[in-house]
């Protein structure tokens, strides 16, 4: 008797950010982005870091879900900020603003927080939480810091920097899950599919994989 090939499950990712969807993408994860249009600034500062991230993530995903034309897909929502020194940062608005977070961050120490929310479009189940990486910044000079910022790739990320690209050369040590700096923890997704029943890794079968 033939066994019974699993079903792949139907995701939707409601981020704009390219490094989440690399980050699917090389894990073999199939999936569709709708971005949310979720006003984030709705939601005040002042709350918790964790808190603040995992309201936004499931900001995110429950305006795609409203919009979802038939009930069926997972959607996911994400949201990074950096706390650094007890002050929670976002995106930097200018290049100036990035120098100087920089100049302070630089041989310095932080922590990465990214809030995950997990919807089941069909079932009407949700998961979220929020999972923390340390940081340690490299002691770079100002003119790395300069050249750096002048790329204009601080200036889309949470913290000012990325991880993928050129920033994870100004990164000195990493301490927890390394794909949540990115924007999006692998590991706090594959646990919560699985504890829906999904089988990631049949994802990767020879009749799955590209």
């Amino acid at each position: 008797m033939a066994s019974s090939s699993p079903q792949p499950f139907s995701l939707i990712l409601a981020s704009a950010s390219p490094a989440r969807r690399l980050l699917l993408e090389r894990a073999h994860i199939p999936f569709q982005v709708r971005v949310s249009g979720f006003a984030e600034d709705h939601l005040p500062r002042t709350m918790e870091p964790d808190q603040l991230v995992t309201a936004l993530a499931q900001g995110k995903a429950r305006t795609v879900l409203e919009h979802l034309e038939q009930p069926g897909p997972l959607v996911l929502g994400c949201d990074s900020v950096l706390v650094f020194q007890g002050t929670i940062q976002g995106k930097p608005s200018s290049a100036e603003e990035a120098v100087h977070r920089w100049q302070a961050l630089a041989g310095h120490s932080g922590e990465l927080y990214t809030g995950h929310c997990l919807l089941d479009s069909g079932l009407e189940r949700s998961c979220r939480g929020a999972v923390v990486t340390q940081l340690q910044f490299a002691p770079v000079d100002k003119h790395t810091i300069q050249h750096y910022v002048a790329t204009g790739e601080p200036l889309g990320c949470a913290g000012a920097f990325a991880l993928e690209g050129r920033g994870g050369l100004l990164i000195e040590a990493i301490e927890g899950c390394a794909s949540n700096v990115m924007g999006l923890s692998l590991p706090w997704l594959r646990r919560h599919l699985a504890g829906w029943g999904f089988n990631v890794a049949a994802l990767w079968s020879p009749a799955n994989c590209p």
